[in-house]
This record gives structure tokens, C-alpha cells and sequence, in this order.
């Protein structure tokens, strides 16, 4: 995965994932609209089979930086504890 910030200001941030699906941006934006603060969480892709996915995140109340790796971190667990869940089938 390639992380590429297009534009980026106090209450928004615009960037692309190169190398990623559908599948983990739509993981990505859900976790993104939980986050308290996040306003806009959305993305999209060009191309089906050649486009590259690109985010556009606006905050209120926190930078959208933060907002960024909180809806990460939490990915990050959610993975985690669904890789235990199959490890105890």
C-alpha cells in the first residue's frame, strides 16, 4: 500500500491508497465515520480495474490527521481480534 497525500488542511485531508480494493477502503471509511469529530469520511475509485482509490476526510473539532490513525488503530484491532476468533475454531 502506497499512502499519498493530495491536499491537506486544518479540517480535511484528500489522499490516495495505491494497491488497495474496495475491500479495505470501505473498512477504512466505516471506521472513519465512528470516529468523533470526522464529518465526511468518503472515497472513490476511477477505474474498476486500474483506478486507485482516493479518500477525502473532513473534521470538525479534531485534525484530520488524528482522526486518520484513531480509524486505523481501530481497524487494526478489529483485525486482531477477528484473527483470535478463527484461531479458536
Amino acid at each position: 500500500m502506497e499512502f499519498t497525500i493530495l491536499e491537506e488542511d486544518k479540517t480535511k485531508i484528500q489522499f490516495q491508497l495505491n494497491g488497495e480494493t474496495h475491500t479495505f477502503c470501505n473498512a477504512l471509511k466505516q471506521e472513519l465515520l465512528r470516529v468523533k469529530g470526522v464529518v465526511i469520511a468518503t472515497y472513490k475509485i476511477d477505474h474498476p480495474l486500474i483506478g486507485v482509490p482516493e479518500f477525502l476526510v473532513q473534521t470538525k473539532g479534531i485534525e484530520p490527521r488524528k482522526a486518520l490513525k484513531e480509524a486505523l488503530k481501530n481497524l487494526a484491532k478489529k483485525a486482531e481480534d477477528f484473527k483470535k476468533e478463527v484461531k479458536g475454531l
